[in-house]
């Protein structure tokens, strides 16, 4: 059931979210902040596993990481396209859950679905907002957007500590065992199973580096920071 929610993470795919922003939403949680989850597609088009084991997987994660609700969309896997119909399904979503912040994918990315996803959450934020735009629910516009850009090759606008939730973020991950145990399939694409840990601890700790803490995860603004106090500004610059 979609409640409404302080911070609404909108990813492509089941697992999107546990690699580029799920320790946020375990930060944010910690806090009192009400966080949900949006996978555009089922993930039928995987090369490993299956719609269904990632359905179960997801859920699994979601609990790990959380969040209030989870729920995944209809959209085609693999061919995402950023049109009128699919702007609706997610401002639907937008409407009902009233988020004051969206996490979304940075817009430029290996997976094409990634990169759509960028595009099409932000016209359906847009969208959401438009009074003459029926869905069944009042407008809505979230008042924030941000990129999650762990794997974007670009300079973060600030980051998240996740020291603190590093160990279940790595958890929530490994949810997926469709996608991340060994196995023949996809061997040539995805990360052996042994390494995995090491790789996301190492991107977490260089982002954390840069935050001036152990563990953290990236993120982009298109908008100018606002600075009330320069006294309070965080991150030591000598």
């Amino acid at each position: 059931m979609i409640q409404p929610v302080d911070i609404l993470a909108i990813a492509a795919h089941r697992d999107d979210v546990e690699q580029t922003c799920g320790g946020t939403l375990l930060q944010s949680s910690a806090v009192g902040l009400r966080t949900a989850i949006l996978d555009l597609t089922a993930g039928e088009a995987g090369t490993r596993g299956s719609a269904a084991e990632r359905a179960s997987e997801a859920e699994e994660a979601g609990r790990i990481l959380r969040v209030a609700w989870r729920q995944a969309l209809d959209l085609p896997d693999g061919r995402l396209e950023n049109n009128w119909e699919s702007r609706l399904k997610i401002a639907s979503v937008l409407r009902q859950a009233r988020p004051r912040v969206v996490i979304l994918p940075y817009w430029q990315a290996r997976h094409p679905d990634h990169a759509t996803t960028a595009t099409l959450g932000y016209e359906a934020c847009f969208a959401a907002g438009l009074a003459k735009v029926e869905t069944g629910a009042p407008p809505h516009r979230p008042f924030k957007i941000v990129y999650a850009s762990l794997y974007a090759d670009v300079r973060p606008s600030f980051v998240v500590d996740i020291t603190a939730y590093v160990e279940p973020r790595f958890e929530s991950l490994m949810a997926y065992r469709s996608q991340y145990e060994n196995q023949s399939s996809g061997g040539q694409i995805f990360v052996p199973q042994e390494e995995i840990r090491e790789r996301t601890f190492a991107l977490a700790r260089f982002y954390g580096m840069l935050g001036g803490v152990r563990y953290a995860e990236p993120f982009v603004q298109k908008e100018v920071g606002l600075v009330e106090d320069l006294t309070l500004v965080p991150v030591q610059s000598i």
